[in-house]
């Protein structure tokens, strides 16, 4: 893995940890780098999550909570796009991000790609999927 300039940033309204394990336990190579929580006098619910670094498939991100009537909710108008090279695998990631969630588009042929899918997944982040 190398260094990136740019890390996606997740900002969610209190489940940020449960949506950071989600993803951890899905996607290749997945770890928890860190996590950081909020301790009592900070601007944030003690307990929950100031930061946490993770890794999936190699890329980094970082989420953290924000107190529910600070948060924004995620828009489908930015999402992450994840190439597979295995249809088993791609179902397998169709399965788990659409449960819970809303299925966008797909899965469909597109195109050279044998299978397509947008899914807005439980906790509001969107990804597509393409095999």
């Amino acid at each position: 893995m190398t260094d990136s300039k740019i890390t996606p940033f997740l900002t969610f309204s209190g489940d940020a940890e449960e949506a950071v394990t989600f993803y951890v336990s899905l996607f290749a190579n997945g770890k928890l780098l860190s996590l950081t929580r909020f301790s009592e006098g900070e601007r944030g619910e003690p307990g929950k999550v100031l930061n946490a670094e993770f890794e999936l498939s190699g890329e980094k991100f970082m989420a953290m909570d924000m107190e529910e009537k600070y948060a924004v909710p995620f828009s489908w108008a930015t999402s992450f796009l994840f190439k597979l090279d295995a249809e088993a695998e791609f179902d397998r990631l169709f399965e788990a991000l659409s449960e819970g969630g809303t299925v966008m588009m797909g899965p469909e042929a597109v195109g050279d790609f044998q299978k397509v899918a947008w899914i807005t997944d439980r906790f509001g982040v969107t990804w597509q999927l393409v095999y």
